[in-house]
């Protein structure tokens, strides 16, 4: 559903001028609740400023201070193109570009504005999706994430989200109150996923020993998503291998598959750009290392230790690739379209392509997660010219249109 108010010039016929409106609204297909010149619930779902005539520019500037105190949605400005209608719509656009403030004009056939309608309420979704929301930072971003910094200011005013950071000291104390349950521990891992490849092949004895351990990580992390109220996290997961002698790869699979944005490495823009990818695709993502590329082909192999239970068909479990213990992840992502996504840390820049899944691999020689994806010469120039950080994420579908307007 979407709200459309109005602005009119009083020197226009108001009989006049609703005919026109009940025709035109009418017209273009699409669910609206009717609001005219009230603009109290402005900005409580998307919302649309019907401009029905010319001479409106003035009253537009004195409403607009009580709009940006309503909402932070950009201004959409819809005219049928009658009564100067877009005359003064461009005139409006053009004010609010010169005070820096974002807007467009919905113009044009019925079916056009009806499509731009339901692109706009997509990502106006998205965007309350972000808004008011907590990400945690768990320990501090992994040392070699040295083009990895964020602004945490940035951040809260483009998207709304809130950075809480967490001692690691805090998630340790939640894992020593924990006991290991080795039946309740093995019973939640096979069950987290219906259909498990490898789920007759018998583990290897190590992995098999760190499964209660890894279920200690995923418990301790859900009572510290309890305790912030955190829609999401990422953790200084390599500091979990000296410390309590296993990984946070299960842990993070499980928490991604629960509807929450799980990253690795205390990487602060990869967990934006998998929250921003939830809100779009309304699943987590693949963070992943991009670890080798052929130029000829335009493929590219990515890889992780960990990824999402609800992106996969099947997985198995397999030791950390780096450090041979704990439990990681081996899962196998269905072919078909992917769109990689990356925001910087303070969102002046970001990274989206569509490209295409070919196939899943188990090299020995990678992290236990690999894909294979094809994407155009322009995606494989960035990723050797001009990359932000080394993690990108894997999301499933093509969503770059979706992406590229929330970030505009």
């Amino acid at each position: 559903m979407i709200s459309i108010f109005t602005l009119t010039s009083p020197l226009h016929d108001k009989a006049a001028v609703d005919a026109v409106t009940r025709e035109f609204l009418d017209g273009l297909g699409v669910e609206y609740s009717f609001m005219g010149d009230d603009y109290d619930d402005y900005g409580s779902e998307l919302s649309l400023i019907y401009v029905r005539t010319g001479g409106t520019e003035g009253l537009f500037k004195e409403l607009l201070p009580t709009l940006q105190g309503l909402s932070r949605q950009t201004i959409l400005l819809l005219t049928s193109g009658k009564s100067n209608s877009l005359a003064a719509s461009m005139e409006i656009l053009s004010y609010l570009r010169q005070e820096g403030l974002r807007g467009e004009i919905l113009h044009g056939s019925p079916a056009y504005i009806r499509s731009r309608i339901e692109a706009l309420s997509k990502v106006e979704a998205a965007r309350r999706f972000l808004e008011y929301t907590t990400l945690g930072i768990v320990g501090h971003p992994s040392d070699w994430l040295i083009s990895s910094g964020f602004d945490k200011e940035a951040i809260l005013d483009r998207l709304g989200i809130n950075l809480q950071y967490i001692p690691m000291e805090e998630l340790l104390e939640e894992y020593s109150l924990l006991k290991d349950d080795i039946s309740e521990s093995w019973k939640e891992v096979v069950g987290c996923h219906s259909d498990r490849s490898e789920e007759s092949a018998p583990l290897p004895t190590t992995v098999k020993q760190a499964i209660p351990g890894a279920y200690r990580i995923y418990k301790a992390l859900k009572t510290l998503v309890a305790d912030y109220g955190l829609s999401g996290l990422t953790i200084r997961c390599f500091d979990l291998l000296t410390t309590v002698k296993n990984t946070g790869c299960l842990a993070l699979a499980r928490l991604n598959s629960e509807g929450y944005v799980a990253g690795c490495e205390g990487d602060v823009p990869a967990m934006l750009s998998m929250m921003i990818g939830r809100a779009v695709t309304g699943v987590s993502g693949f963070q992943a290392n991009p670890s080798n590329i052929n130029l000829e082909t335009g493929e590219m192999v990515f890889s992780h230790c960990t990824v999402p239970l609800d992106m996969v068909s099947s997985y198995g479990l397999d030791t950390h690739f780096e450090s041979g213990i704990g439990v990681g992840i081996r899962g196998y992502i269905p072919e078909g379209p992917v769109t990689v996504f990356k925001v910087s840390g303070d969102l002046s820049r970001h990274f989206v392509c569509e490209g295409d899944l070919l196939r899943c691999e188990a090299k020995p020689d990678l992290c236990r997660t690999q894909v294979v994806l094809r994407l155009p010469s322009e995606a494989i120039e960035y990723f050797l010219t001009e990359p932000i950080g080394n993690h990108h994420i894997i999301l499933p579908g093509h969503v770059a249109a979706v992406l590229e307007a929330l970030l505009k």
